[in-house]
């Protein structure tokens, strides 16, 4: 079997994502052959910083690989995704699946008819903590589990206005898509993939397209208001067709208390996960030796979620067999809830899916 280093893989946008992704990818040793951008800037940056070539056009990277990563702005994951499976290449594409669900219905079907296999980058689901509780689940220390209370909220982190972030046209959303997907998806993992029945949300911007916006960080430059047609929060509840449900929490801006946390809730015991800080407990009620409850803080090991998500893939390049996890049709069911959120949003009225 080929050793997951020696797979030759190559990095579609070399903005700041993909550069995070070649560093990472140097790092552990593995094969990076290139990278493709339609900036010129970005191409020069990713060549001075790992000496390797960047292409203007995906073919000619393709050539070059058996692999790739796909980090452009959301917009472009359809046309790249789909013509690096066309030319029989793996892929990890980074979150959301798209901009649109019907961009994101195209990428399935296209994955679906493929030789390779499209994973997508929900990388939270690698973290430490996270494996900890799927362990617990999977040995029934939870019992069922029936609710999650999903939190990803920010009190001032709108990114880059007037980047594409802050485009709907370019990014399908703002909050979100951006970090409520992955609120979503951690969500709905933990739950084990319910069928989701009903969505009702409600989507807001009231910050980012403010003159005096105010705000002690920005990831990018600040170019101000115009422009900037995205939602900064959103909440929602999340119904399941086995009678799980998720509350959600997103914000890139709000005036509250930033959280990350996330509170998973079983009828045999539950837990508090912070995602920022990888802090997590374990709750517990119990009557032997009298009635009682239990709090047990459980320390992990430091890993690195994107690191453990690019080993998995490379993996299962190597091996031949798509990965079990992250898979296309799982990015395609939070795609689908985002959608729903959006629509309740715009009507005012819950969403049915099924």
């Amino acid at each position: 079997m080929t050793h997951p280093n020696d797979v030759a893989v190559g990095i579609v946008g070399l903005g700041g994502i993909g550069s995070h992704h070649a560093t990472k990818l140097t790092e552990r040793g593995a094969n990076l052959v290139g990278g493709m951008d339609i900036d010129a800037d970005a191409r020069e940056r990713f060549h001075e910083e790992f000496d390797l070539p960047a292409y203007e056009e995906e073919a000619a990277l393709y050539e070059a690989c058996d692999a790739v990563l796909v980090t452009t702005p959301n917009r472009f994951h359809e046309e790249y995704a789909t013509s690096a499976l066309s030319a029989g290449l793996d892929v990890l594409l980074e979150k959301p699946l798209a901009h649109s669900l019907e961009s994101a219905e195209r990428i399935a079907d296209a994955a679906r008819a493929a030789e390779g296999f499209c994973m997508v980058g929900f990388n939270n689901r690698f973290a430490e903590p996270v494996r900890v509780i799927k362990h617990y689940q999977d040995e029934g220390r939870f019992g069922e589990t029936t609710h999650v209370e999903a939190n990803y909220v920010r009190r001032r982190g709108v990114p880059g206005r007037g980047s594409w972030f802050t485009s709907a046209d370019v990014a399908g959303g703002g909050a979100l898509i951006d970090i409520g997907v992955h609120a979503i998806d951690l969500a709905l993992y933990f739950l084990d993939h319910p069928e989701v029945v009903e969505v009702s949300g409600e989507t807001r911007s009231e910050f980012g397209g403010r003159d005096d916006y105010a705000y002690v960080h920005m990831w990018g430059d600040d170019a101000g208001p115009e422009g900037f047609d995205v939602d900064d929060s959103a909440s929602a509840f999340i119904r399941g067709a086995d009678g799980s449900t998720v509350s959600l929490e997103v914000a890139w801006a709000t005036n509250r208390p930033a959280t990350d946390e996330f509170v998973v809730r079983g009828t045999e015991a539950g837990a508090t996960f912070d995602r920022g800080s990888g802090d997590l407990t374990v709750h517990e009620a119990a009557v032997g030796g009298g009635h009682h409850f239990s709090d047990a803080i459980v320390e992990t090991r430091d890993g690195d979620a994107h690191a453990a998500e690019q080993a998995t893939f490379l993996e299962a390049v190597a091996a031949g067999e798509a990965p079990a996890i992250n898979t296309v049709e799982e990015g395609l069911r939070v795609q689908r809830v985002i959608d729903a959120i959006y629509r309740s949003s715009e009507t005012g009225a819950a969403v049915r899916l099924d």
